[in-house]
């Protein structure tokens, strides 16, 4: 049914029901502003999500009692809310949360999504972020709809006819936008470490922020690359207009970008757009690592937040203060190792804080989550080069790790080494 306003569909939200939300750039922004004003005449919802972008209005102290966060990745918006009790965090591969909703493990009341317009034959398009949505819109009850003629229509498992949506309303607005983040040399170091790794036929997994763009700036020279990835950023369009990523070599989807979301420019979002040569896919699959394995040379390349001398990698949080969330590193890393040839990097900055504290750790920090077990890392790549910790010794890993610290943490790295794990340095 077609209703004059966001206030209007989201009004077919009752009491103690459960809602999932649309995520990444694809965020039905002014359905969860509506969302936050109607709630306050609800009791006991529950927001799934992951990543949001412009919903500050859900962090309202004074919904509490009416509508509560449930995040299975926190960002910025939800951040301060989870650290202060106001919403969950809930760990879990993103690959499991569509597993969740077709199995009924997990009950949906209602769906929030932002669509392309429909075309000739009724189909709306989730555009740019397909990830959990596609399993939700599958067993939900409702489906609240924002019909944005901004959102690009992309191929894959994006469609959605218009009769699925209880309520529906169309408004033009912009889609979020996220520039390029700038370089510095430290990102551009560790950016040429990481290249180094990669080879002519790899297959790419990559995710967004200043070292993958500072790694895709420097594969110019190398041939037929693929991209099979969670998502993908702005970094790749030099390389797929050059043709140094053409997919040639890939097993699945041969010719074909794979991904389950975008984020990024104007630009970008222009270049997914009608465009069959990127398939959005239902992230349960992108993830899968039986999936994954099947492409030869998939090279994952991820980031972490710490990573202590035995090699374990902590992504979603400092300390026990929660940042992130678990998100599809382990899939891609799990399935980067069982790829034919392929291969698995952890690339951060080798300090924080302006060089007062060191990434590489003697232990992880009291609370500190481990996302990338000891056992499945493989490279660590800071800008002081490249730690190669597979089949590694306990010993063996701490030196590598050590040789990649910044210079003036390494004797004291060492000392710890000897002191707390009791090796031989």
């Amino acid at each position: 049914m077609r209703v004059q306003s966001a206030v209007e569909a989201v009004s077919a939200i009752g009491n103690d029901e459960v809602i999932w939300c649309q995520s990444m750039a694809a965020t039905p922004y002014v359905l969860l502003d509506a969302l936050a004003e109607v709630a306050m005449l609800r009791r006991n919802l529950t927001l799934l999500q992951l990543h949001t972008e412009r919903s500050g209005a859900l962090c309202n102290p004074e919904l509490q009692g009416h509508l509560r966060q449930r995040a299975f990745f926190v960002g910025k918006a939800t951040r301060a809310a989870v650290r202060d009790g106001l919403a969950d965090y809930v760990p879990i591969f993103l690959s499991e949360i569509p597993k969740l909703f077709r199995s009924g493990e997990q009950p949906l009341d209602a769906v929030l999504v932002q669509v392309s317009p429909p075309d000739a034959h009724g189909y709306c398009s989730l555009g740019i972020s397909v990830e959990a949505t596609r399993a939700a819109l599958q067993v939900a009850k409702k489906v609240i709809a924002w019909v944005n003629p901004k959102m690009p229509r992309t191929h894959g498992d994006s469609f959605v006819h218009i009769d699925r949506f209880t309520r529906y309303f169309e408004q033009e607005a912009p889609l979020p936008l996220h520039t390029p983040a700038e370089q510095d040399p430290i990102t551009q170091q560790i950016g040429r470490n990481v290249a180094s790794l990669i080879g002519d036929g790899d297959c790419l997994q990559m995710g967004i922020g200043a070292i993958p763009d500072a790694t895709l700036a420097c594969l110019g020279d190398r041939r037929d690359l693929g991209i099979h990835t969670e998502m993908f950023s702005d970094g790749v369009l030099p390389l797929v207009r050059s043709g140094v990523i053409n997919n040639s070599q890939k097993r699945k989807h041969r010719g074909r970008i794979v991904t389950t979301f975008a984020m990024g420019s104007q630009a970008l979002y222009d270049f997914v757009d009608d465009n069959p040569e990127v398939a959005f896919l239902d992230v349960e699959y992108t993830n899968d690592t039986s999936v994954i394995r099947q492409n030869k040379q998939v090279m994952a390349i991820n980031s972490a937040l710490q990573v202590d001398l035995s090699g374990q990698v902590c992504a979603d949080s400092l300390g026990t203060s929660i940042y992130s969330g678990v998100g599809g590193q382990m899939d891609f890393v799990r399935g980067a190792s069982l790829s034919e040839g392929g291969r698995s990097v952890i690339a951060l900055p080798a300090t924080a804080r302006g060089g007062e504290v060191s990434r590489i750790s003697a232990i992880l920090s009291p609370g500190a989550g481990v996302v990338t077990t000891r056992a499945h890392v493989h490279y660590i790549v800071t800008e002081y080069g490249v730690a190669n910790l597979r089949a590694k010794s306990m010993s063996e890993r701490a030196a590598e790790l050590i040789r990649v610290a910044a210079p003036q943490f390494q004797e004291d790295l060492a000392r710890e080494a000897r002191e707390l794990w009791g090796l031989k340095m």
